[in-house]
C-alpha cells in the first residue's frame, strides 16, 4: 500500500469490501486515528478454514495500517451456532468447545502483533455471557431488537419452512452482545466479518446506537466463489483447513496452485500482501501465458508460507518436484506421501509375510489391469519404485527401500502414480 493510498482504498482494491455502514462515516473513522476492532471466530470444528483466513488476515491489513484488533474466539457463541442454510447445527459439549476454542486461538494468534501501541488482544464471549442470567439478558439486549426485523433475516426466512429453533433463531442477540460488550469495556468501535454475516453486523451496531446512544462501524468481505458461482473453500477431501494435521501443507499448496486462470488475481488480491504493481504485474503476465501458471505459484507460495512458514513450503515444492519431476523421494515425510499421492490412489498391504514383487505390487495399485500387463510394463522399462526403474520383474523391494517406514511410490510410465503403504 504507497503513502498515497488509504487503507480503505487498499481493501476496495482487493474486493474486500462487498457491503458497510455509512462508507464516508468509516473512512473518516479509520483516517482519524487508530480504530479499536473486532473479529469474532466460532469454534464449531477443530480449525480454522479458508473463509475464515479472510477475516484473519484482513484483521492484519488493518492492524499494519495502525488500528488495534480484538481477535474474539466465541466459547459461548460457539456453544450455538450461527444458523446456516442447511439446517440445525450439532451441539457440542462444553468440553468440546473449550478444546476447540484454545486450537482456534493459537492458530490466530501468529498472524498478530501482540505487542506495541496497537497491540493484538485476543478475547472469549464465555468470559461476559456465562455469567449473565436469562432474566439480565432479555431485559437489556431481547428488549432491543424486533421480531419482525429478526424474522426477516434471509437465512431465518429461508429456515422457516424446514424449521428453526429459539436458540438459533436468537444468535444475533448473543453477537450483538458482544460488540456492546467490547464498545463499553474495550472502546471497540468497529466490527467486520463475512458478508454471510451482515445481518449480525449491522445489528451489533444498531444495539450501541439503541442501548449506549453510540456510534459504531460494520464491513464484510465478500463470500469466494469459483467461477461457475459455488464456495471454494471444498477439496475433494473436505474443507480447506489450516491445521496442517487435517490438511497436509502439500495438499494446501496444491489447492491454490491449482486455481482456476479467471480466479487467480481476485485470490492474490484476497489472500497475499504483495504490493499492487506485483499483483497487476502478475495478472498482465498470466494473461498473456497463462500456461506459465507464474501467478498460481506465487499464490500457492505466498499462502502457504503464511500459514504454514516458509519451510514447509519449500518441502511442498520438493514434494511436486520429487513425484513428477523424477527426484529422490527419500526424504518425504509420511505425511506429504500420503497427501501427494491421495489423489492417484493408495493400497495398503499387510507387509508381516514380506512385501510382494513389482509385478504383484503394480496390479495391487491399479497401475496395472494384470499381472501380465505388469510384466509386459516392467519389459518395457516404464516402471519405477521410489522414482527407480525397475527391469527385473521378480524384483522385490527391501524394507530398506520404505519411504518413512512404510510407504513405497509406484509410477508407470511419466504421469501414473500410486502409493503402496505397508504395514
Amino acid at each position: 500500500m504507497s503513502v498515497d493510498t488509504t487503507l480503505l482504498d487498499d481493501l476496495e482494491w482487493r474486493g474486500l469490501l462487498a457491503e458497510s455502514t455509512d462508507r464516508e462515516a468509516l473512512r473518516a473513522a479509520l483516517g482519524e486515528g487508530s480504530v479499536r476492532f473486532y473479529v469474532g471466530f466460532d469454534p464449531t470444528a477443530p480449525s480454522l478454514h479458508m473463509g475464515h483466513l479472510v477475516q484473519v488476515l484482513t484483521a492484519r491489513r488493518l492492524q499494519l495500517a495502525g488500528h488495534q484488533p480484538h481477535a474474539l474466539v466465541g466459547g459461548a457463541t460457539g456453544m450455538i451456532g450461527d444458523p446456516r442454510d442447511s439446517g440445525e447445527r450439532t451441539l457440542n459439549s462444553l468440553d468440546t468447545v473449550r478444546d476447540w476454542t484454545a486450537r482456534v486461538r493459537a492458530q490466530i494468534e501468529p498472524f498478530l502483533s501482540f505487542e506495541g501501541p496497537n497491540a493484538a488482544r485476543m478475547v472469549n464471549n464465555y468470559d461476559w455471557t456465562s455469567g449473565l442470567s436469562a432474566i439480565d439478558f432479555l431485559r437489556d439486549v431481547g428488549k432491543h431488537f424486533p421480531v419482525n426485523r429478526m424474522l426477516a433475516r434471509d437465512v431465518v426466512a429461508r429456515r422457516l419452512e424446514q424449521g428453526i429453533s429459539y436458540t438459533e433463531f436468537s444468535y444475533v442477540l448473543l453477537q450483538s452482545f458482544d460488540f456492546l460488550t467490547l464498545y463499553r469495556d474495550l472502546g471497540v468501535t468497529l466490527q467486520f466479518g463475512g458478508s454471510d454475516q451482515w445481518g449480525n453486523l449491522t445489528a451489533g451496531v444498531e444495539l450501541i446506537r439503541r442501548a449506549e446512544s453510540g456510534k459504531a462501524h460494520a464491513f464484510a468481505t465478500p463470500l469466494l466463489t469459483k467461477s461457475d458461482g459455488t464456495k471454494y473453500g471444498k477439496t475433494e477431501g473436505g474443507a480447506l483447513w489450516l491445521d496442517p494435521e487435517m490438511m497436509a501443507p502439500y495438499a494446501f499448496h496444491q489447492f491454490w496452485l491449482n486455481v482456476e486462470d479467471e480466479k487467480v488475481g481476485e485470490l492474490l488480491r484476497v489472500f497475499t500482501f504483495l504490493p499492487r504493481e506485483q499483483i497487476e504485474g502478475l495478472e498482465a503476465r498470466h494473461a498473456e501465458k497463462p500456461f506459465l501458471r507464474e501467478a498460481q505459484k506465487v499464490l500457492a507460495d505466498e499462502v502457504t508460507t503464511l500459514v504454514h512458514g516458509a519451510e514447509e513450503t519449500a518441502n511442498a515444492k520438493a514434494a511436486a518436484e520429487a513425484l513428477f519431476g523424477g527426484g529422490d523421494v527419500s526424504g518425504l515425510s509420511a505425511a506429504t506421501l500420503e497427501a501427494a499421492l491421495s489423489e492417484a490412489g493408495t493400497v495398503e498391504i499387510d507387509g508381516s509375510a514380506g512385501i510382494p514383487d513389482v509385478v504383484e505390487l503394480l496390479t495391487l495399485a491399479g497401475l496395472a489391469k494384470s499381472k501380465g500387463e505388469a510384466r509386459r510394463t516392467v519389459a518395457e522399462g516404464g516402471a519405477y519404485v521410489n522414482n527407480v526403474r525397475v527391469d527385473d520383474p521378480e524384483h522385490v523391494p527391501a524394507t530398506a527401500d520404505l519411504i518413512a517406514s512404510s510407504w513405497l511410490v509406484l509410477r508407470r510410465g511419466k504421469k501414473r502414480f500410486a502409493g503402496v503403504r505397508v504395514r
